[in-house]
């Protein structure tokens, strides 16, 4: 059985009409005609027009304009609304001797189609339906291939950090447990050394306490990745002021800071809205990005904090962005792919291994954010952190894995679904 699709299926003045002419009698009488059932704009000249299309460029779905204006054409108009708002349908009205504009305006506006002077009203009445309607269907579907390739990317993040982690715990016990004939070794030399001779003694205690602390940094930073993969326990009850836990973060880096001569500058305004976050992760994030960079960076170079609020559109949440800039030697392309996988060498420093900016990943990930990092044109390294202003108002994970899930199940209409025009 085929079911139709009835007008009154669709809210024909959900998105606005925009129509472009320098004739007001044919503006007064296209809203005397068509304003109760759409919803409409309308413009004088070309330049005008874009200037309309541009403010509501989210409530807009159908351009139309007229081809011969003074000052800019309908075809310029078209041409540009292509380029700014690609998604709007554009309608191109002219005259039967302006063939010529027409079909310019199918190569360079990528009209959805063109109406002749004078228009019949039923006919134009039509038209503005279907264009509406094709909008709207096309809006819906890249609203929908949108949410899917986020849960694509979110089963895909989730199992590389579920792998991770459970690769670190591994790591962990099984250095510990390799690591017991070394420490065995190292509690003994002293006495060994002392034993034998004196001679040898200062070596093998100075060496005793360095190889001590490497072997408790290894397992130390194992553990730490596990925490911040791990999502027991996780909650988002704690308010925090982000301007202040920066300054509690540098505070407590200090004598680290100090040492290499280093100037950490905490921009973020002080009437940032608070965030709802779980605490403990989200005091390591700072901790592990700044203690990363501290470690990498030059003596005597500089760092930033800046950060900025995001009111939500069209129903997403608000956002905090929040970047930190260095002036350092930057990272080449190839480094930056990799910055955040653990065990991955940086500027040639044997020394570090990643697994600090891997932690980042995991906790910007676990409070419903993103993380990057660009090197930034003047020199020097910028990481972008952005974050919800509250994590539980976005989708449960599992539930978008068992979404994904049911949709894998039916092959065919995805393959329809991403093949469809």
């Amino acid at each position: 059985m085929t079911i139709e699709k009835s007008d009154s299926f669709y809210d024909y003045q959900k998105f606005i009409i925009l129509y472009v002419d320098d004739e007001e009698k044919s503006l007064s009488t296209f809203k005397s005609a068509y304003g109760g059932q759409f919803s409409i704009l309308t413009a004088s000249g070309a330049e005008e027009g874009l200037k309309l299309l541009l403010e509501h460029e989210n409530k807009v779905g159908v351009l139309m304009t007229d081809q011969r204006m003074p000052g800019r054409s309908g075809t310029w108009l078209l041409a540009e609304a292509r380029k700014k708002c690609p998604n709007i349908v554009r309608i191109l009205v002219t005259a039967y001797s302006d063939m010529q504009a027409a079909i310019e305006a199918v190569n360079t506006g990528g009209i959805y189609r063109y109406i002749t002077k004078p228009w019949d009203p039923s006919e134009l009445e039509m038209s503005l339906k279907r264009g509406l309607e094709f909008f709207m269907v096309r809006k819906e579907r890249d609203e929908l291939l949108r949410q899917q390739l986020s849960v694509f990317r979110n089963a895909m993040i989730a199992d590389r950090i579920l792998g991770l982690g459970f690769l670190a715990r591994g790591l962990s016990q099984h250095i510990r447990n390799g690591l017991v004939a070394v420490r065995t070794f190292l509690d003994l030399a002293p006495e060994r050394a002392g034993v034998e001779g004196t001679r040898d003694q200062e070596f093998w205690n100075n060496y005793y306490v360095l190889a001590q602390r490497q072997v408790d940094r290894i397992v130390g930073l194992l553990q730490e990745l596990w925490s911040a993969s791990n999502t027991d326990g996780i909650q988002f009850n704690d308010s925090v002021q982000l301007r202040n836990l920066l300054n509690s973060v540098i505070e407590a880096q200090r004598d680290a800071i100090q040492g290499k001569n280093l100037q950490v500058l905490n921009s973020v305004p002080e009437a940032l809205p608070e965030m709802k976050v779980d605490a403990p992760r989200f005091h390591k994030l700072f901790e592990f990005l700044l203690k990363d960079e501290v470690s990498m960076l030059p003596e005597g170079s500089r760092m930033e904090f800046t950060a900025r609020h995001e009111p939500g559109r069209n129903g997403d949440p608000d956002m905090v962005v929040v970047q930190l800039t260095d002036n350092g030697p930057g990272l080449p392309t190839d480094q930056l792919r990799m910055v955040f996988d653990p065990f991955v060498v940086r500027n040639d420093s044997p020394s570090e291994y990643g697994i600090n900016l891997m932690a980042c990943f995991f906790i910007v990930h676990h409070h419903g954010g993103k993380i990057e990092a660009e090197t930034v044109p003047e020199g020097g390294t910028r990481f972008t952190i952005q974050l919800p202003m509250n994590p539980e108002q976005f989708q449960n994970l599992q539930h978008s894995e068992q979404t994904l899930q049911r949709m894998l199940l039916n092959q065919t209409g995805w393959e329809d679904f991403l093949g469809g025009e």
